[in-house]
């Protein structure tokens, strides 16, 4: 019922505009018709629409319009309230949630007392400890491992059921109870907007985390996810069923069997013999827990594995609930022994640490779920048209053969070749690499290689007061710095013929380097890629193809996440690739230790590398640091794999070997320069080589602006030094400088002006002033440079610019003045590009 200026109804008479117009039932159905085929049309669609359709003949189109108008208000409205109640539903689940969790702190606050004033007791009067055991079960609860083990028990399904009934009690009482003393993780802020309430044990025995959060996914589906670890656990090798029954309750209990990788190549892999037991409990919630069987005990035995340590899972698992709106509820508790004594002393916080069990195994299955839940409610198609699980697909399998051949199990066919006198690169061969897989890899210049076997050379280091996010972030965006272009381009080939030569004159450079967005998760803690670059070859080597492809996994480099291990994974593919298509994966992987825990021995593991030591100072640049308030220490893992023919193996060994060596000499390299400087008040703003402090730049920087503008660049509320460069580093507008001889080039740039150029300062030495502009930036530069010298400063018009990864920027205006010294002289020319944006 609409109000109308001037209308007329089905007899043409005319209609009191101050009434309403009352559609017919068959007008309302066309209107309705005509909106879902398009939704805000025209006004020559409205007209066409009147003569479509005979029987809105007598309606003008003006009301039509209005009508149309109508619909689509009352269409946002009805999205909104299903918006606002489906939130609604979501804060009552969390709210839930919060009580249960408030709940459980309240409990285990109460136990804490407890257990406080009964050894306060204990303390006052030593006589009451040797004969009252009232609270013995209070002070031992959560230690059920450490009790008297059980007599042996069969392996009957009553036997196993008992088990199984055994693990389910122990797990609820971890997940919702006071089992273990859980503390919520360093960094992880529960609220609306986060993963979810993630706490770690403090306290226990083993490595135990905890994690509660909302799903949008119903709880069969959830249990159908989690169960299935190869799916989303990257390190998971294996995961098989070996036996399963039926319980008389309606549950189900498997014995599996489950290898995971090791980390780095100094740790041998894992594997646990394990019963999972699945059944819902009287208020409908799904239950899905798993512990170890030990064969002392537990029944039904599996003998040790060659080649990897046998760890146990306390019991662990997941509580799924639903909650109204179709979502679940659910609790998931890992708590294991990872036998830390079987690695070296340096690398037991990564098996002593329950904050990189969280980040590895707890936080990342609560994120699958996430992810898969916003890919059913989307369902969208994304990256080159596939659709996300056959890109998370994509990047398993990356993740996966990285993993492989950092581990080079023999069972896969790998075997260790002899060294050439130094232990600091471990070569291994596989030659029914490419039989098992059935077909032939693609080779870094993208044709098909006809190889039958694959090469892999890894090494593993300790870094020191390197950020491991900062790390990879770097070798990702500036391959140049560390990869050969030269090799990538010619190995295949030279390898074919034998003449490959890493330390040939003829070296390439990369002419360019183009990141293609496939996919990301939610929280882009991860994200897939494929890079093309333009390996810089003459058009004379019509032997290679001017571009090469890499699809590329990278992963934690957000340097807020505590614990996370930081991953850059490539594998080289052609230009269109299928989802099956072989992959061979290099790559890098940066895993923090834990600086909360000694390594006490931090010499004998830079004894590794100790022929990889880089300059004159060698490790003494990590000495020198190593009592800063920056001090952290991460292991870094760099694997390489080649292909090759059989009869080459030597050469290609010598070549391999060689090649790793240079990279891990570059990394090295620029490890040192992110190592953050002691000479900087301000974590995060280095000098750059060369020139003066940052502090002291950040002066002459702004000094100058005002001599020769005539006015403050910064606020005049900005005093004192250390305030001046802390504001200059976060202004709005892109600044940067660059020298003046003997090739103008950047040294220096605040934060905006490092996001524009899309580098680093590190790397930003290394971009020249003409490189960012085009051919007609470049003439006008050299007037503008000239009238800079005499004048001491000049406007730039608006325009464009490229960064350094070779996309568009345009800015509305630019100024550029000398920035003289303490001396009056010129120390470099500074710009700032306002108003910036990429295109």
């Amino acid at each position: 019922m609409m109000s109308v200026t001037s209308c007329k109804d089905s007899k043409g008479a005319a209609i009191d505009p101050g009434k309403y117009v009352r559609y017919t039932p068959e007008q309302v159905e066309a209107l309705e018709r005509l909106y879902h085929e398009c939704p805000k049309p025209s006004a020559i669609r409205r007209q066409q629409l009147i003569r479509e359709c005979p029987i809105l003949s007598n309606i003008e189109p003006k009301q039509i319009k209005v009508w149309f108008q109508n619909r689509r208000c009352r269409e946002k409205q009805r999205k909104e309230a299903s918006r606002l109640q489906a939130v609604n539903r979501k804060l009552t689940a969390m709210n839930k949630l919060l009580m249960e969790e408030n709940d459980r702190l309240q409990k285990q606050v109460s136990q804490l007392v407890y257990e406080n004033g009964y050894f306060r007791q204990q303390a006052q009067n030593p006589s009451v400890a040797t004969t009252d055991t009232s609270c013995e079960s209070v002070v031992t609860s959560g230690q059920h491992h450490l009790t008297t083990p059980n007599p042996p028990r069969d392996a009957s399904p009553a036997g196993l059921l008992s088990i199984a009934e055994e693990a389910l009690t122990e797990f609820l009482s971890k997940a919702t109870g006071t089992a273990v003393e859980w503390i919520q993780m360093p960094g992880m802020k529960p609220g609306p907007d986060s993963i979810g309430i993630i706490a770690i044990s403090h306290g226990s025995s083993g490595v135990a985390a905890r994690a509660c959060g909302l799903v949008g996914l119903e709880p069969a589906k959830v249990a159908e996810i989690l169960k299935d670890r190869s799916t989303w656990f990257h390190d998971c090798r294996s995961m098989d069923v070996l036996t399963a029954l039926s319980t008389g309750n309606g549950g189900s209990i498997e014995l599996i069997y489950m290898q995971t990788y090791a980390p780095t190549t100094l740790a041998p892999a894992r594997d646990f013999w394990l019963l999972r037991y699945t059944s819902v409990l009287e208020d409908g919630s799904l239950v899905v827990c798993e512990r170890s069987l030990r064969s002392n005990q537990d029944g039904p035995s599996m003998p040790p594995v060659q080649h990897f340590v046998r760890a146990e899972m306390f019991p662990s698992g997941y509580l799924i609930r639903p909650y109204e709106g179709g979502g679940s509820i659910i609790h998931i508790v890992d708590h294991m022994d990872l036998e830390p004594w079987s690695v070296p002393e340096v690398l037991r916080p990564l098996y002593e640490s329950p904050t990189v069990l969280a980040q590895k195994t707890t936080m990342m299955a609560l994120r699958h779920l996430r992810q898969i839940a916003q890919e059913v409610s989307h369902g969208t198609v994304v990256g080159w048209g596939r659709q996300p699980a056959s890109l998370r697909a994509l990047g398993l399998r990356l993740s996966r053969g990285f993993n492989e051949a950092v581990n080079g199990f023999p069972d896969d066919g790998w075997s260790l070749l002899s060294n050439d006198g130094m232990d600091d690169i471990t070569v291994l061969v596989n030659s029914s690499f490419s039989k098992n897989m059935g077909t032939n890899f693609p080779s870094a210049n993208g044709f098909s290689s006809v190889t039958n076997a694959v090469l892999c050379a890894k090494a593993s280091m300790l870094l020191q007061n390197v950020p491991p996010a900062l790390l990879i972030r770097f070798l990702r965006e500036h391959r140049s710095e560390w990869a050969d272009s030269s090799l990538d381009a010619y190995s295949t080939a030279g390898l074919k013929t034998g003449h490959c030569n890493p330390t040939a004159s003829r070296m390439g450079v990369f002419g360019s380097q183009v990141s293609l967005p496939l996919a990301h998760t939610l929280e882009r803690e991860e994200f897939l890629e494929v890079i093309k670059l333009d390996n810089g070859q003459s058009p004379e080597d019509a032997i290679m193809p001017r571009d090469i492809f890499l699809l590329q996994l990278c992963s934690g480099v957000d340097e807020t996440a505590v614990g996370a291990c930081s991953e850059l994974v490539f594998a080289p593919i052609d230009s269109s690739f299928a989802d099956d298509a072989p992959l061979l994966p290099s790559g890098f992987r940066v895993i923090p230790l834990d600086s909360g825990v000694d390594g006490s021995s931090p010499k004998r593991t830079l004894d590794l590398a100790s022929a990889l030591e880089v300059g004159p100072t060698g490790n003494k640049m990590f000495g020198s640091l190593s009592g800063s308030s920056c001090n952290m220490r991460s292991v870094l893992t760099i694997a390489f794999q080649f292909t090759y023919e059989e009869h080459l193996q030597h050469n290609v060994a010598t070549m391999a070997r060689q090649y790793v060596r240079s990279v891990i000499s570059s990394v090295q390299r620029v490890a040192m320069a992110l190592t953050p400087s002691q000479l900087s008040a301000h974590p995060g703003i280095r000098p750059p080589l060369g020139s003066p402090e940052a502090l002291t730049l950040a002066r002459w920087i702004c000094h100058s602006y005002r001599l020769h503008l005539g006015a403050d660049l910064l606020r005049p509320a900005s005093e004192g030094t250390e305030s001046i460069l802390k504001t200059l580093w976060h202004y709005s507008d892109a600044i940067m400088c660059c020298c003046v001889k003997p090739v103008p080039v950047f040294t220096f740039a605040n934060q905006a002006g490092l996001d524009m150029l899309e580098t680093t300062l590190v790397a930003l030495q290394d971009i020249a002033l003409e490189k960012i502009f085009d051919e007609n930036g470049r003439k006008a530069l050299c007037t503008d440079f000239a009238q800079i010298m005499q004048q001491g400063y000049t406007y730039l018009q608006g325009g464009m610019c490229f960064s350094s990864m070779g996309r568009p920027v345009s800015f509305e205006k630019a100024v550029a003045w000398k920035v003289l010294n303490e001396e009056e002289n010129t120390h470099c020319i500074c710009f700032m590009f306002m108003n910036w944006s990429f295109i």
